[in-house]
């Protein structure tokens, strides 16, 4: 396998599909980068030769990825909670951030149901005298 920037991308692949498996570069950065580094985004990760590789790892360099584009997302959702900010009160409370409905679904931010049942008072036997 082939290591860009510190992470493995697959050989078998085309390099156009194996970019995206950089965090931070999608579908159409990673045929922009592509075509920056003069490389065919249709030949195989494996027939790539260390001219190619080193191309692509200079143009990604001019990127925000990986660890910085991590480091920045995480530090904006910090920002938005301690601001208090709608968005960040929706992070602080696990619950949906961008105005998507709660009543049905959201089940990936507020996890598996908790079932909430009927609670009975004892009965109470009393000697009738």
């Amino acid at each position: 396998m082939a290591r860009l920037i510190g992470v493995e991308i697959p050989d078998q692949k085309k390099v156009g599909i194996s970019l995206r498996y950089i965090y931070g570069i999608g579908p159409t950065t990673a045929l922009q980068v592509c075509e920056k580094a003069h490389v065919d985004p249709n030949v195989r990760c494996k027939d790539l030769n260390d001219d190619q590789l080193s191309h692509l790892t200079s143009v990604l360099q001019g990127y925000k990825i990986e660890g910085d584009l991590r480091r920045e997302v995480q530090s904006n959702i910090k920002r938005k909670m301690s601001v208090n900010c709608y968005q960040g009160i929706r992070h602080k409370k696990g619950l949906p951030v961008r105005g998507q409905r709660t009543s049905t679904n959201a089940r990936t931010r507020k996890g598996p149901r908790k079932t909430v049942g009927v609670q009975r008072a004892k009965e109470t036997k009393t000697a009738k005298v």
